[in-house]
């Protein structure tokens, strides 16, 4: 398997395929570094010289992947953070960023579902008991 920006990139697949597993790099611009490193994109991984790979890994060098692009996004969420844009606030509260709706999806941002007004019923037959024993303590005072 080769490695490039250390990523361990598939040998049985066809190289502009092989490129999309590195985190920043889509189709479109793993066919624009094999452009500039003048590879056939329907070249095998297992098949490439030690030349052609050191050739993509120049040309996917001069764009930001990986973990530099991670910190990169994380930068620029933060400073919306901080700057109390609207994106900003709704990425501190957990809700969806881009003007979806929230009333009834939006679960993957939100999390599970939780129950608001509903008792179950063992909450509502020890809940009396509390509160009648709560009023007898405060009378004895």
């Amino acid at each position: 398997m080769p490695r490039l920006s250390g990523i361990d990139i598939p040998n049985e697949k066809r190289i502009d395929i092989s490129l999309t597993y590195i985190y920043g790099i889509g189709e479109k611009i793993a066919h624009d570094i094999l452009k500039i490193a003048q590879v056939d994109p329907t070249i095998r991984t297992k098949n490439l010289t030690g030349e052609e790979l050191k050739n993509i890994q120049t040309a996917i060098e001069t764009m930001p992947t990986e973990g530099e692009l991670r910190k990169i996004i994380r930068n620029n969420i933060e400073t919306l953070k901080r700057i109390q844009a609207y994106r900003g606030v709704r990425h501190s509260m957990g809700l969806p960023v881009r003007g979806q709706r929230t009333r009834t999806n939006a679960r993957t941002r939100k999390g599970k579902r939780k129950t608001i007004g509903a008792i179950s019923k063992e909450a509502a037959t020890s809940a009396p008991a509390k509160t009648a024993q709560a009023k007898t303590t405060t009378a004895k005072k």
